[in-house]
């Protein structure tokens, strides 16, 4: 984990678009200031340019560690949340400081990591420890909560929402990616229900200790034809079919997907963070997902004397 302080800053970089974003809601969310330049280093077949970091908004309180970022598709408004003690923050156009949405321990929860916001107005947020619970953002409600199937070791990482409304989950313990279905949200609503296995990559991934974190970022095609996850440990990217459940290793030109964390795609490109590197690369993505080549990757000393500054 990083170094913590009192007020946490969340960092924009000039891959801002990697959060969903039209540029026009980017500015609206206060993420086209500039203050620090940032010349990164490259990939052997990407030119070196000059992109910027800034900080776009503080987030107030103690040892907030901040871990997945989420961005409202209708609004421009972001959330971000605390691995450290689950608290949910809020940052709004014009506003610099964040705001506590859902405080520390809220339907106990004691950590955040991934958020993601639907097309409907939910947000989910993800419990390393034990599954993910959903909210309306206009109320703050809790609408349900899924919780990981049986006693053994687990880590709720990220997740990610299909076209049809379904959400996918990454464990990064079990190796398998978990769904909740419109239907399965519907009949939980106002309580709990179990999450469902709909990948296992047990099979699939290259051999690894048996206690390391393997599955973590994912993204959803926009055509709702399949996912790509990245196994950050065995630096591979999958393909999963959600016609077929087939499971299929992504063919990778120029680079890797080793410490990748967060994933993001838009207009058949995908920005994968890769944390401990504290680099951000791009790839251009076949149209079938079926392969991906490297387009540049950045990094930078000054990221890495940030990192309390979780992106």
């Amino acid at each position: 984990m990083s170094p913590l302080r009192s007020s946490t800053a969340i960092v924009a970089t000039a891959l801002a678009a990697a959060l969903s974003l039209t540029p026009g809601a980017q500015a609206a969310a206060g993420l086209s200031a500039v203050s620090h330049p940032w010349t990164p280093t490259s990939t052997a077949t990407s030119p070196t340019t000059s992109v910027t970091i800034s900080t776009a908004y503080e987030l107030p309180g103690d040892r907030v560690y901040p871990e997945g970022v989420a961005a409202d598709p209708r609004t421009g408004d972001l959330y971000a949340g605390s691995y450290a003690d689950g608290t949910i923050f809020k940052m709004t156009p014009g506003r610099r400081t964040a705001q506590v949405f859902l405080p520390a321990g809220a339907d106990g929860r004691d950590t955040a990591n991934g958020l993601k916001v639907d097309r409907a107005g939910r947000l989910w947020v993800t419990d390393s420890t034990t599954g993910v619970s959903v909210y309306d953002t206009r109320s703050r409600r809790l609408l349900a909560r899924f919780d990981v199937p049986g006693q053994g070791a687990t880590f709720v990482n990220d997740l990610a929402v299909a076209p049809d409304g379904s959400a996918y989950l990454t464990d990064s313990v079990r190796a398998v990616v978990y769904r909740v279905t419109p239907r399965q949200l519907a009949r939980a609503a106002g309580g709990r229900a179990t999450l469902t296995p709909r990948f296992d990559l047990g099979d699939a991934l290259e051999p690894h200790a048996p206690d390391a974190f393997t599955l973590n970022g994912i993204v959803a095609d926009p055509s709702g034809r399949y996912l790509l996850t990245a196994d950050m440990t065995g630096g591979d990217l999958y393909r999963l079919d959600l016609a077929s459940g087939a499971i299929r290793k992504v063919a990778l030109r120029g680079g890797d997907m080793l410490h990748a964390d967060g994933l993001e795609s838009q207009d058949g490109r995908l920005w994968a963070v890769h944390n401990t590197a504290n680099a951000i690369s791009r790839w251009k993505v076949a149209k079938d997902g079926s392969a991906a080549h490297v387009e540049q990757r950045v990094t930078d000393e000054a990221l890495r004397s940030r990192r309390r500054w979780r992106v």
